[in-house]
């Protein structure tokens, strides 16, 4: 299955030069939140709205390494993948420019609508 995580191009440039990606939530929250594909537009739009240079890493959830969890910890009647531990890039099978509309808002890329 592939699960999706927005961060910043520059993010991921430091990533891999140092070979694993971290992110912010692992040191404060002890894992690196993402998502479906079919949910990555609202949740961007909660999180990043208007926020231009993100891109989308399509990650193979069998190929990433620590420990990925399905859980709704916002008691909001869905559940997301959060990987816990620090991201193996081998995992990476596709990253997509993310960049929001004229609105600020985002539509899921069309090189991804086809993986829903």
């Amino acid at each position: 299955m592939i699960i999706v995580h927005a961060l910043l191009r520059t993010e991921w440039e430091a990533a891999k030069t140092v070979g694993v990606y971290r992110g912010d939530s692992l040191a404060r929250e002890g894992f690196i939140h993402c998502s479906p594909i079919e949910k990555m537009a609202a949740v961007a739009d909660y999180n990043y709205k208007g926020v231009n240079g993100l891109i989308l890493l399509c990650i193979d959830e069998a190929k990433v390494k620590p420990e990925v969890r399905w859980e709704d910890l916002y008691n909001e009647g869905a559940e997301y993948p959060h990987i816990y531990g620090e991201l193996n890039l081998d995992s990476v099978v596709k990253t997509v420019a993310f960049e929001p509309g004229e609105d600020g808002t985002f539509v899921l890329p069309p090189e991804l609508a086809e993986l829903v």
